[in-house]
């Protein structure tokens, strides 16, 4: 304890005071300039540097190597955070170095991929997000907070907010989905989720928007590949999320792998200077992604690792995460001028703001509560938060005849598939925490219903091998034992549940997918089983859209339940029995084909559009397949059905400071109460730059009781209107416009109106 009390008055005495008042008072500038001006240049440079946990800290200390030198530097302060340090044990006894031995004792922050849960995992983020359920998808992020907190942890790399419109790029598990408005909406609500009311609250943990920028329009939805676009697209697609984020206080953002007009984000200084930290004034620090700084030199940017430095310390990257060059490199740029002090100093006051935010100067070992580390991580309470947002999630693609859902007596089920018995793979990836084979699986979900005979077979393996590994899956495409098997208990059944789709290893990180049919033998099963009973009911398992042309065609029943997380089974069964009436609406368009891709609702719609007159050559399309999606965005079923009607505008015209009133009335025409996401669509028919054919602007959950009508309304003003203009500014244009209102992107209801100056 001996140097963290030496230098107490130099920084704990100042922080105690004040710190201990930290939800009233968030300005921490002062306490900031006096512990700068204490610190040397290498304990500037350490606070940007970022270490992945190289040894277990209950075992001995490293002697030699790589891990020996790293150790010292914890005990110099040449460290700033960890990640993958977990467990209550493990984070107070590396806290421990940096904060009794190191000259000033500056704490650590203990960074983690907390994507969607810790070891209670909820559904994958796209499948959150087909929730459009802003409260519960703001829920489930601080319940993995909470667990999280609990294990030591107080920062994330979450959310990532990427807008992508190509399911074959395996991140889209990780994301929003395709539309920039929505996507927005669910970054505000996972940041605010994440972080709280009360960043230093023992139960919160500072939030990362990622990845800026671009990252989700790599080339051929090949990950870490290419990205070229234009300025429309950056501003109007892109930027919108991580602008929500800034208005959220989001406290870190991580750039991209990617190049953006030929730079790489780690060194794009138009990204980091001139926008974030510029234009919008951000006032958080910007992490590398893992070794980004180094794979400058393989993009052919940086000659080496002195260079790769140099360039992202300018450009305004503060934090390095495993490259290692900035604490090989940085004090040598500044000491021959080719960096400035000014730029480190940004850079570790803007670290240094989030730890004192953090609460971690006040006290460093807060995250490091052994009973809460008990109580809170896989308790009961957050696996109920869990399956409130898996049935949330689940989408009813299909429903011929109201196959569903199904009776719970008399009823004599198959269920069959790869995925029917399976506990690992409904985890989804990004589960780092979780524990193998700890879902409930759709059969044991299913049993619980106990009024029917269940028989289940497994028809095919998905993967060859006990288990798929994280980092390479094994697809089966030759084993065909088990489809003559599950043929015959299919037979004469009064439905069969088939449980198919991707393996939880197949989406996610380098996941990449040049095909997005049925993975392996799948589609050959499924075909073989609706040869012998045509009441099949597909659960499909996956993190990315797929392409189910043959299900859609023949299938009377499809559900889309992604990959939920732990209480996956049990959300799915509630589903099929009906004591949940599905609500999900598609964050993504469905492809009819993987030709189609990167499809997506919001398009320009080119100069030739249709066929200007039985000339069935010279305009926009395919001569293979037609232009639609399988399932348009927005998307979704229920087990009643809705009508819209009686659209109203309270004027034909709206002025740039007035408001402009949409009302239209709902009705549950079924037999079933359910909740419809009711979707406001814009179109700006005539504008400075090209606009999209329709994109939302605004959406409500509303509930219904059978026949029960509720008249809605949505407010339009010129904000709504706004974009990045051809002028290069945010503005609404005046002139012609089209509103659509609808329960998906396939509006059904439409009006227009003008904006006048």
């Amino acid at each position: 304890m001996r140097n963290f009390l030496v230098y107490s008055f130099g920084i704990l005495a100042f922080c105690q005071s004040t710190l201990a008042q930290s939800s009233v008072d968030q300005n921490f500038e002062g306490k900031i300039d006096s512990l700068l001006s204490i610190m040397t240049l290498e304990e500037k440079v350490g606070q940007m540097n970022q270490y992945n946990g190289f040894w277990n800290v209950t075992g001995p200390v490293p002697e030699e190597g790589d891990a020996s030198n790293k150790f010292e530097h914890l005990k110099n302060g040449w460290v700033g955070s960890m990640l993958n340090v977990t467990g209550v044990e493990e984070v107070r006894k590396v806290q421990k170095i940096v904060v009794e031995e190191s000259r000033l004792g500056i704490p650590l922050i203990i960074g983690y991929d907390v994507i969607h849960g810790y070891r209670t995992q909820s559904p994958i983020p796209l499948a959150e997000s087909a929730s459009w359920d802003m409260e519960t998808i703001k829920a489930s992020a601080a319940m993995a907070a909470d667990e999280a907190s609990a294990s030591g942890i107080n920062w994330t790399f979450a959310p990532m907010i990427d807008i992508s419109r190509d399911a074959r790029w395996g991140r889209v598990m990780e994301g929003a989905g395709e539309d920039p408005y929505l996507g927005s909406q669910i970054a505000r609500a996972r940041i605010i989720g994440f972080q709280g009311e009360d960043l230093s609250a023992s139960n919160t943990i500072a939030a990362t928007a990622k990845h800026f920028a671009g990252y989700g329009f790599s080339e051929a939805g090949r990950d870490y590949n290419t990205v070229d676009v234009g300025t429309s697209t950056l501003y109007n697609t892109i930027f919108p999320p991580f602008m929500a984020a800034i208005e959220a206080d989001v406290k870190t953002f991580m750039n991209s792998f990617n190049v953006l007009n030929g730079i790489p984000a780690t060194a794009n200084s138009y990204l980091q200077r001139d926008i974030l930290k510029g234009e919008w004034d951000y006032q958080g620090f910007v992490v590398s992604d893992w070794g980004s700084m180094a794979e400058m030199i393989a993009h052919g940017y940086s000659k080496d690792g002195k260079a790769a430095a140099e360039s992202a310390a300018n450009a305004g990257s503060d934090m390095d995460m495993e490259s290692y060059l900035y604490v090989k490199h940085l004090k040598n740029l500044v000491d021959e001028g080719k960096v400035s002090v000014n730029k480190i100093d940004d850079a570790v006051r803007r670290i240094l703001r989030v730890k004192y935010e953090l609460g971690l100067f006040e006290d460093p070992y807060k995250y490091c509560n052994e009973e809460r580390e008990k109580t809170v991580i896989g308790s009961d309470k957050n696996k109920a938060i869990a399956l409130d947002m898996a049935e949330k999630s689940i989408v009813l693609l299909k429903n011929d005849n109201q196959l569903l859902p199904l009776k719970k007596k008399g009823m004599n089920i198959a269920v069959i598939g790869p995925l029917a018995a399976d506990k690992n793979s409904p985890l989804g990836g990004w589960r780092l925490a979780a524990e193998d084979d700890s879902a409930i699986s759709v059969m044991e979900g299913l049993k619980k219903y106990k009024g029917n005979r269940l028989s289940h077979e497994k028809g095919v393996a998905l993967v060859k091998g006990k288990e798929a590994f994280v980092f390479e899956i094994n697809i089966n495409t030759t084993d065909r034992t088990g489809i003559a098997e599950a043929v015959e208990v299919a037979k004469g059944k009064d439905v069969v549940v088939m449980v198919l789709g991707e393996h939880g290893f197949q989406s996610g990180e380098g996941r990449s997918r040049a095909s997005l049919d049925l993975p392996g033998l799948q589609q050959e099963l499924l075909e073989a089983v609706y040869a012998v009973n045509k009441n099949v009911v597909l659960v499909l398992m996956n993190g990315r859209p797929l392409a189910i042309n043959w299900a859609n065609k023949n299938i009377p029943a499809i559900v889309e339940a992604w990959q939920l997380g732990t209480t996956s089974g049990d959300a799915i069964a509630k589903v099929i029995y009906g004591d949940y009436n599905p609500s999900g609406k598609l964050p993504m368009t469905f492809p009819r084909n993987v030709g189609q891709v990167p499809l997506y609702y919001n398009y320009l719609s080119t100069g030739r559009p249709t066929d200007p007159g039985n000339d069935l050559v010279f305009w926009t399309h395919y001569t293979d397949e037609v232009n639609t999606p399988l399932y348009e965005f927005g998307y979704g079923l229920s087990y009643t059905d809705f009508k819209y009607s009686d659209l109203k505008l309270n004027s034909k015209s709206i002025s740039k400071t007035g408001e402009l009133k949409v009302t239209f009335n709902l009705t549950n025409t079924g037999k079933y109460e359910g909740k419809e996401v009711a979707q406001l669509y814009i179109q700006d028919l005539f504008a400075s730059r090209a606009r999209p054919v329709k994109e939302l602007k605004d959406f409500q959950m509303i509930s219904l009781k059978p026949g029960e009508t509720k008249k809605i309304s949505f407010t339009i003003d010129s904000k709504t209107l706004e974009f990045y203009s051809a002028n290069n500014k945010w503005e609404a244009e005046e002139g012609d416009f089209k509103v659509y209102i609808g329960g998906s992107s396939n509006t059904v209801l439409e009006s227009n109106f003008i904006l006048q100056d």
